[in-house]
């Protein structure tokens, strides 16, 4: 059974990365403020970073904004990634009730072409289930994410009971409870997290709650997490699990191929397996 892990896992074999490079098209960074310009700065950054590239991670906000154009510039962005056999994950934060989630889920797998996608777990299974139904699509859920308000309510103390032999409760953060749950869900193979490098800490709580999981893991560059300190937090034993998620940094590069190269050989020196 082809699964999205797997395709992701293929992809580390021939490139020997982890680096997934974020499509962020800012106003401020455009030539014009238009869809054709956002997907020209995309386009180039594809061009030269392809090749230090383990996933690349197209925001579809910053499509959203233009409107129907900007649809159109985000399919076209899509395609020309999956021209170049590179897995592609759409940054979208979608979730809401059955129904609606396969709707979602249809636009962008089918229509988009995407081959996974970012989601927000809060409203429980049956939300997430139709992005996870195809092994071969796949699902980020947002865990511990890098903004300063996760705190708000990622933090909050969920306290459960088990039941057995002996009674007790056990209490751990909610991010600690959704990392344990996709960890269950996951019988596809095709299910992530999205754990920000910027906290260490919680990179590693997650890692033991989720110990076959794959992170999606942005903070490191322009929000300051420490690549050396990320990693060793959240790989796992076998060097891989993690997507270290980078955008601006390579985007606003004088050379956006040589900061991904820089950024992937950092990965290397530090993975245990490239040792």
């Amino acid at each position: 059974m082809k699964t999205f892990i797997n395709t992701l896992e293929r992809r580390v074999a021939d490139t020997d990365s982890l680096l997934c490079i974020g499509l962020d098209p800012h106003l401020t960074d455009l030539q014009h403020p238009t869809a054709e310009s956002a997907l020209d700065f995309c386009l180039r950054i594809v061009e030269e970073t392809a090749d230090y590239a383990l996933a690349f991670k197209p925001n579809a906000a910053f499509f959203e904004l233009f409107g129907a154009e900007g649809w159109v510039a985000l399919k076209k962005l899509i395609s020309a990634v999956n021209n170049l056999s590179v897995p592609l994950i759409l940054d979208a934060k979608r979730g809401d009730i059955a129904s609606t989630a396969e709707a979602y889920a249809k636009s962008a797998f089918e229509h988009l072409g995407a081959d996974a996608i970012t989601l927000n777990p809060y409203l429980g299974r049956d939300s997430v289930e139709p992005f996870i139904a195809n092994p071969a699509k796949g699902a980020f859920l947002l865990c511990k994410t890098s903004n300063s308000g996760s705190d708000d309510l990622q933090n909050l103390m969920v306290t459960q009971t088990s039941e057995g032999s002996k009674t007790s409760e056990v209490s751990a953060p909610l991010y600690v409870h959704v990392a344990k749950l996709a960890q269950s869900w996951n019988t596809n193979n095709n299910i992530g997290l999205v754990v920000g490098a910027t906290q260490p800490e919680a990179l590693a709580k997650v890692r033991a709650a989720a110990p076959d999981l794959w992170f999606l893991s942005p903070g490191v560059g322009a929000q300051g997490a420490d690549m050396a300190t990320a990693l060793k937090a959240g790989l796992r034993e076998d060097g891989m699990g993690m997507l270290i998620s980078v955008s601006r940094s390579i985007a606003r590069a004088e050379s956006p191929r040589r900061a991904a190269e820089e950024l992937r050989d950092e990965i290397l020196e530090i993975r245990p397996s490239s040792h």
